[in-house]
């Protein structure tokens, strides 16, 4: 309890300042109803692939088969991964959202764009995710905290927030 509270009281400052940058893309999000759509699911995904890493790496802190070393293979092979797999999910992601807004009528956005745009925020978001579960498990390893307490939690907050401003980032660039 004592180890992880102010990181959880730090976790939830970091959620509402989430809240807060959503509700200033309102206006667009009406606007582009398949943005709407888009938003929950590229947090989600951004947490679960931030997840995944900071599983395997725990995983592999917990075995002392990793190093964090520029040279570490079974890191750099894990960060590829991650990012391999946002380049085959959020295209399908970005497809997902036009079509269930093709059903329901309001699409707004062309196909092409919100594939675009789903998968340049999911690019983004696995490399950040990398960047964080990564300096994270090292922090948790440094400072002799369990990575299995402290990465996901850590992940899956920052991924929320980058995730709403990359996803917007993404839509003012590429809309």
């Amino acid at each position: 309890m004592r180890r992880m509270l102010p990181v959880l009281v730090v976790l939830t400052s970091i959620e509402l300042g989430s809240g807060l940058v959503l509700d200033t893309f309102e206006s667009t999000l009406l606007r582009y109803p398949t943005l709407l759509v888009l938003v929950p699911v590229t947090i989600g995904m951004a947490g679960n692939l931030g997840s995944i890493l900071a599983a395997r790496l725990s995983t592999a802190v917990h075995l002392g088969i990793v190093s964090f070393e520029p040279t570490d293979d079974r890191l750099a092979g894990n960060a590829l991964a991650t990012v391999a797999l946002a380049l085959t999910v959020f295209p399908l992601v970005g497809a997902g959202a036009w079509a269930l807004q093709a059903l329901l009528g309001t699409v707004r956005l062309p196909f092409l764009t919100v594939v675009v745009v789903a998968t340049t925020s999911g690019v983004v978001l696995a490399a950040l995710a990398v960047v964080v579960t990564t300096a994270t498990a090292y922090a948790a390893y440094r400072f002799e905290l369990d990575p299995d307490d402290v990465v996901i939690p850590v992940v899956t907050n920052v991924c929320d927030v980058f995730g709403v401003l990359v996803l917007f980032g993404a839509v003012r660039v590429l809309v």
